[in-house]
């Protein structure tokens, strides 16, 4: 699965607070109450037009860390660097220096099965070069965590502009992938959100609350109770609000997160296949393959989007927020319109694992 993707490296300093939740019950009351399995804070960063949402890793296997992953909705698993995990003589330019099937290192076992991540497309493509891997993993930081039990992932040893024929560096295209179906490098490996335990009052999957607008910054500002893991039986009701879509299962990538539906730019209208991404940090990208040019709207431009399930989110470009861009599927080899994180900032979204799910609402 590829996506549009601009590498942002950053140090974030500040910490975020996470708050763990269980099912509880009252018998004076009435019936339980079921929450999530854990509620979680990621962080806000900015750049320029740029935005990230990260998620913090403090520990790989043995390994304490402090890295920090893009949480991205349009592609499927975690990929990490394995610089500062793995000894650094056991990586080459080249690959993993081991023999045999596999070798374990540091708590993480590395396979022989070699693949390659791809993000974006023909005008801006980068690539991760690395394993399929296995290791346990701590989401969070000191002001609280949730740990996983031994996942799949795909440690990766260098990372390319492939249109520049650059190396980039080191663990900064460190990603978590939170959408449906296989990772684009394997089909083993999955959202590391979708292998908790969570027991027979939850389902699979997430709810990512709108993020704050004025939290963004160069700091990275830390957001409390933006993810939510498990989804419960509240979550999925009818009078949330979410408009629920159903996916579609292909045999090479699993569930796909695209979302048929229609665009509207100026008077312009045209079918797309949308892809409601947090990991496309700047501009929304319209595929119209009617349309020959290639080029930003100008600000003050009105955009509609309208899914095949009749959930409807307009918004107006500026100079530098909602930026849009209309390009030419022959151009860039990708056929969906990708949506970026803007988008996040006016709606909630879920995804549900087990039904095959994406819940959108308008906040």
């Amino acid at each position: 699965m590829k996506k549009f993707l601009t590498v942002i490296v950053c140090s974030l300093i500040v910490i975020s607070n996470i708050t763990s939740c269980k099912k509880e019950s009252n018998t004076n009351t009435g019936p339980a109450t079921v929450k999530s399995l854990a509620t979680l804070g990621l962080y806000e960063y900015s750049s320029g037009t740029s935005k990230r949402l990260f998620i913090p890793v403090t520990r790989v296997g043995t390994q304490t860390v402090n890295y920090y992953t893009v949480f991205d909705t349009g592609s499927s698993g975690l990929t990490l660097d394995a610089t500062g995990i793995i000894p650094a003589s056991m990586i080459t330019a080249n690959g993993f220096q081991f023999t045999g099937d596999s070798v374990n290192v540091n708590g993480i076992t590395i396979t022989s099965r070699t693949s390659v991540m791809s993000y974006g497309d023909a005008t801006n493509l980068t690539k991760e070069y690395g394993n399929v891997a296995y290791t346990t993993f701590t989401f969070g930081d000191n002001n609280g965590s949730i740990v996983t039990k031994r996942i799949p992932f795909f440690l990766y040893y260098k990372v390319m502009n492939s249109i520049t024929n650059t190396q980039l560096p080191a663990h900064s295209a460190d990603i978590m992938g939170v959408g449906p179906g296989y990772s684009f490098a394997s089909n083993l490996i999955l959202s590391p959100l979708s292998y908790f335990d969570l027991g027979a009052n939850l389902t699979q999957g997430y709810r990512l609350s709108a993020l704050s607008a004025s939290s963004f910054s160069s700091a990275g500002n830390y957001v409390s109770g933006l993810l939510s893991i498990g989804l419960t039986p509240t979550d999925k009701a009818a009078s949330t609000g979410f408009i629920m879509h159903p996916l579609n299962f292909n045999n090479s990538g699993g569930y796909s997160g695209n979302i048929p539906g229609t665009i509207v730019y100026n008077g312009t209208s045209t079918s797309a296949q949308l892809l409601f991404d947090t990991g496309n940090p700047t501009q929304t990208i319209i595929e119209n393959i009617r349309e020959n040019a290639i080029g930003a709207l100008p600000a003050n431009s009105t955009v509609t989007i309208t899914t095949s399930k009749g959930f409807t989110y307009s918004y107006t470009t500026t100079n530098n927020a909602n930026l849009t861009t209309v390009q030419n599927p022959n151009n860039t080899n990708d056929f969906r319109s990708i949506i970026s994180i803007d988008f996040f900032l006016n709606n909630e979204y879920l995804m549900d694992y087990t039904n095959h799910q994406i819940g959108l609402k308008n906040k």
